[in-house]
């Protein structure tokens, strides 16, 4: 009977997720429901020592101020700024507009690192803009979700940091591990629409010359630097102290949640209105994190006093997997399970699961952490059920039907594929700069 207790735990758990339950109490009730069966009252002395730990990680301090960051950029109306500005700048160029959505979803990523928000304000704010200057549906929806998911692998993600908590590899190096394989993907999704733009030159037109005209006589230097150099310098403030080691990355997060506060007030977008809502919003975001971390310990505390690690252990050396077929098996099933969950949940549920098992096939952490951020990208972006498409559709306009978002999304999945396969192959990727800056 032991030995489907972790079976039944996996079960109960993912049915009453689909049914629609709250992730953090489900993961939790039924955790402590199955733990007070097995191992009865003891269950609850080892508990609070657990969620302690979650209570006092002093690296998870960095969620909360990282996500305080990017909410000041997005209520303050900066990321509108910066959006339409990069838009002008590049607007002489075929698929100009849509080049400077990456971007500006990159630098939005970096500041959020929340999916759901970046994809919900490029797509209000961009998504009308591209329609209205003869864009085809198809590629303003693909590249709005494609640029909005961005967050998921530019540090500093939210996700970098807690699959570092998880696999105890320094948040640093993760960050540092994640700028080239991040660069590379940003990289190929600009050399796409360019490819668009020669291919289908209808599709991507350029800016129109009037309001180029316009823009140039309004002051073109002081809003590019208002819009776009003073809020990626606060991103390469942040991440450049983190990378130099002059702080760790919870004091480089607090440095970007003022410095995002103080760029705000520079900008007169102040207002204690404006801080009201951010701060509301970022303790919603922090209490789901952190509900759904102490649900994760109270988990991975019954899986393990279930011995499900040991079991899962026999059953990958009976199988005879060899590390890379066990890492495809894991990768498929972390790519089907972001259909369906959110990637903190997949993270805490997963995750801590599979872990001992890389360690035991002695594989490289932070190039598996890296590598998993990607492919929770790739699974926000793959229909039927990616979660990207679903944000993107609700706040498309109405001439915008399901079947354009799909089309339009494939290329980049394509491209997440690629370099998702160059990660594979190519492991220095991300640990060749980590290395290299430590010597």
């Amino acid at each position: 009977m032991t030995e489907v207790m972790p079976l039944i735990l996996f079960i109960m758990l993912f049915i009453l997720l689909l049914m629609g339950y709250p992730v953090a109490f489900t993961l939790g009730g039924v955790s402590i429901l199955l733990g007070m069966m097995t191992f009865g009252t003891n269950f609850f002395n080892l508990l609070p020592l657990r969620i302690w730990g979650v209570m006092t990680n002093y690296v998870l301090m960095a969620v909360p101020l990282f996500v305080y960051m990017g909410v000041m950029l997005e209520k303050s109306g900066l990321a509108e700024e910066m959006l339409e500005t990069m838009a002008l700048l590049f607007g002489r160029l075929r698929g100009g507009l849509a080049v400077s959505v990456i971007l500006v979803g990159a630098l939005l990523g970096a500041s959020t690192g929340i999916v759901g928000a970046t994809v919900v304000t490029m797509g209000l704010l961009s998504l009308p803009t591209m329609l209205r200057r003869g864009y085809s549906p198809e590629v303003a929806t693909g590249t709005i979700a494609a640029a909005g998911t961005l967050g998921q692998i530019i540090p500093p993600s939210v996700v970098l940091v807690l699959l570092g908590s998880i696999l105890n590899v320094s948040i640093g190096d993760m960050f540092i591990g994640a700028v080239i394989p991040s660069a590379i993907l940003v990289g190929l999704y600009m050399l796409w629409i360019f490819v668009v733009s020669i291919i289908k030159p209808d599709e991507s037109p350029a800016m129109p010359a009037e309001d180029l005209a316009e823009f140039k006589k309004s002051g073109m230097l002081n809003k590019v630097v208002q819009a776009f150099v003073l809020p990626f310098g606060l991103v390469i403030v942040v991440l450049g102290s983190i990378f130099a080691g002059i702080a760790s990355p919870t004091e480089a997060a607090a440095v970007g949640a003022l410095g995002a506060t103080f760029l705000t007030i520079f900008q007169r977008k102040f207002s204690f209105k404006t801080l009201k809502a951010v701060m509301t919003e970022t303790t919603h975001i922090t209490c789901m994190v952190f509900f759904v971390l102490v649900g994760a310990e109270a988990f991975g505390l019954v899986f393990r006093g279930m011995r499900g690690d040991a079991y899962m252990a026999n059953m990958i050396t009976n199988a005879e997997l060899g590390p890379y077929a066990f890492l495809a098996l894991v990768m498929v099933m972390i790519f089907i399970a972001g259909f369906f969950i959110d990637f903190i949940q997949i993270t805490y549920i997963i995750v801590p699961v599979v872990a001992p098992i890389f360690i035991a096939f002695d594989m490289n952490l932070l190039w598996l952490g890296i590598l998993i951020a990607m492919n929770l990208q790739t699974s926000f972006l793959t229909p039927p059920f990616g979660f990207s498409l679903f944000y993107l559709k609700g706040v498309a306009p109405p001439e915008i039907q399901t079947k354009h978002i799909y089309k339009g999304i494939i290329p980049f999945i394509v491209i997440q594929l690629i370099c998702l396969g160059l990660l594979v192959t190519y492991p220095e990727m991300a640990t060749w700069l980590p290395a290299y800056l430590v010597e």
